[in-house]
């Protein structure tokens, strides 16, 4: 259970920060970039729900809550249990990405198949949607990246690409079912 009665706590003056094992790493390193950027991705989502109601509002707050899950994975470096830990790192599981490709393929029943490039825009919701799907996408290059350096979860990386996946096809949905998905037109303003 996290407890915060104190916001601040001086640590961090000096550019550092403290992983989950108690580490302290650089706060522009890779694996806090990673994992700062799975938090901005879950600010995005909180904007799009400003937007949102019924399923895709449930469904957007289940991603939240993965989203957290996804920045406590990737803040423990150790993939071994800690014998010493208090309670054991919380890690990414298949299920999780599992249940992103059932509501992918639930959502794109009722799309048309792209003929286009589409513009991200449309609806307010369409649009906010896209911006998670480009955030989701940074946050995935800079777990790929780090999968160079050091250890990470594969489900991470795996939730992180089929979940821009998931804004994708969501922003469609938010389309009218991708009826008023705005088209790239190649060319159009030469």
């Amino acid at each position: 259970m996290v407890v915060l009665n104190k916001i601040y706590t001086k640590t961090g003056d000096s550019g550092e920060t403290a992983l989950g094992n108690g580490a302290r790493v650089a706060k522009h390193s890779l694996r806090v970039s990673a994992y700062g950027t799975s938090d901005e991705l879950n600010s995005t989502v909180g904007v799009a729900r400003l937007h949102s109601q019924g399923d895709i509002d449930h469904l957007l707050s289940l991603i939240q809550n993965d989203l957290f899950d996804l920045g406590a994975d990737l803040c423990r470096p150790d993939m071994e249990r800690d014998a010493n830990a208090e309670y054991p790192p919380l890690r990414m599981i298949a299920s999780q990405t599992t249940r992103l490709e059932t509501e992918i393929d639930r959502m794109n029943e009722n799309l048309e198949p792209l003929r286009s490039f589409i513009l991200p825009g449309g609806s307010a919701l369409s649009a906010h949607l896209h911006i998670c799907r480009t955030v989701a996408r940074r946050a995935e290059r800079l777990c790929v990246e780090l999968t160079l350096a050091e250890q990470i979860n594969a489900d991470a990386v795996k939730y992180l690409n089929r979940l821009s996946d998931w804004f994708f096809v969501a922003a469609r949905t938010a389309n009218n079912d991708g009826k008023d998905d705005v088209l790239w037109i190649p060319g159009a303003n030469r």
